[in-house]
């Protein structure tokens, strides 16, 4: 929906009822992925496409229909092997829509209709702003088109007929998609669990992202920073490395960077900062106090979602004197992930990275970082909500560092 959102902007301003119809499911061969999208409006003008061409004119009929009728309509379109020019996909495929009138849902849809979640969806996206939609797209036809809004900040609207604990889950899975900056779809039981799409019962849950990937700031050109650089741009972070020397930071040693900044660490971060959010991750990998205390100075008093540093226990008790004797309180010091990452027993760049990652995951999903395999009951949790467990799986989260020998 984003290639409509000025158009979509437009007509909700003007209050002029319209139909969204979205793709909310794909298989084999298809033009066009969950979450394109066609809307007509009430003078029959169009916008956007759901398929490239193929079905664009039963999709059309599909959304003057649900204005007339005020109810959302769900359909599916697929290859016909009797004749190919059929209404359906030449290229092979299928693909299921779902069709929401805006502005004008008759008293049966009252459920479905997502007028005032949308104008915040169109708004925040407008401000530049990151934001999810999450609606059914399958399951009861109580449920059917009901929608709820999330951000990075929690969620900000949804139908009262929500349940606890389904909306809980379909929050959840909505701020992991935003996190990721991914359009996909879910499928969960009636009270919340995930469940595979074939189960009687289930409801399925499309969720639109419309946010910047998240940032990754990796300080410190060292040999570490190439296999955390590589980790953080496979869990799809944007990441940039800085260092203050030349020499060590070029894009040949960083060849999985989106790029590469020779500038003094915190003066990068000071210019970066009314840019970055609670999604960022920081990691300070040059354990050098000269370059670590100026930059976590002002880094711990910045909203960042995981600020890490590298360095042996020695040296983390050092930089915390020096940064305590720069003005940081105690609440401040306690957001500071040092020695970085998980106990993992790491001992190689890799290993490292990937208890690095580990740790972002953990503190940004609220894991507990136990096994699963010591733990009962569901094994998601809602994001955000540290130690909040379900049949008692896991504890607050508890950070170990790495052992001394890996960071010096």
């Amino acid at each position: 929906m984003r290639d409509i959102a000025e158009r979509l902007r437009a007509w909700h301003s003007a209050g002029e009822p319209y139909a969204v119809a979205t793709v909310t499911r794909v298989s084999g061969s298809a033009p066009r992925g969950p979450g394109a999208a066609l809307a007509v409006r009430q003078d029959g003008s169009a916008v956007g496409s759901v398929s490239g061409g193929c079905v664009e004119a039963s999709v059309y009929e599909l959304c003057l229909r649900a204005l007339a009728e005020g109810v959302p309509l769900r359909e599916r379109f697929g290859y016909s092997d009797t004749d190919a020019f059929a209404v359906g996909l030449t290229c092979g495929g299928e693909l299921e829509i779902l069709v929401q009138p805006v502005g004008r849902a008759g008293p049966a849809a009252e459920a479905g209709d997502i007028t005032p979640l949308l104008g915040t969806v169109l708004a925040r996206i407008a401000a530049g702003l990151p934001v999810a939609l999450a609606r059914v797209t399958e399951g009861p036809d109580r449920l059917l088109g009901l929608g709820l809004v999330v951000t990075p900040e929690g969620r900000l609207g949804g139908f009262p007929s929500w349940s606890t604990a389904l909306g809980d889950a379909v929050e959840a899975g909505a701020r992991a998609l935003l996190q990721a900056g991914r359009t996909d779809v879910f499928t969960l039981t009636p009270d919340g669990r995930a469940c595979p799409g074939d189960v009687p019962g289930t409801v399925t849950v499309l969720v639109e992202t419309w946010a910047p990937p998240p940032r990754m700031l990796v300080f410190g050109a060292v040999d570490f920073a190439a296999a955390v650089v590589s980790a953080g741009r496979f869990l799809g972070y944007h990441v940039t490395v800085c260092d203050a020397r030349p020499v060590f930071a070029t894009t040949a040693r960083f060849p999985d960077a989106h790029e590469v900044v020779v500038d003094w660490p915190h003066r990068y971060l000071d210019a970066q900062s009314s840019v970055l959010d609670g999604r960022t991750a920081l990691c300070v990998l040059t354990h050098d106090a000269k370059f670590d205390v100026p930059l976590l100075l002002m880094a711990l008093r910045l909203p960042l979602g995981y600020v890490g540093a590298m360095g042996s226990r020695r040296t983390h008790a050092d930089r915390l004197s020096r940064l305590r004797a720069a003005g940081l309180g105690p609440a401040e010091l306690a957001r500071l992930r040092s020695p970085i990452g998980l106990d993992l027993g790491a001992r190689t760049p890799e290993e490292t990275a990937i208890s690095v990652a580990a740790e972002i995951i953990a503190l940004r999903s609220g894991g507990s970082c136990l096994p699963l395999s010591d733990g009962s009951g569901a094994i998601h949790r809602v994001p955000g909500r540290a130690g909040a467990s379900r049949g008692g799986l896991h504890a607050p989260p508890a950070v170990v560092p790495l052992p001394v020998p890996v960071q010096a």
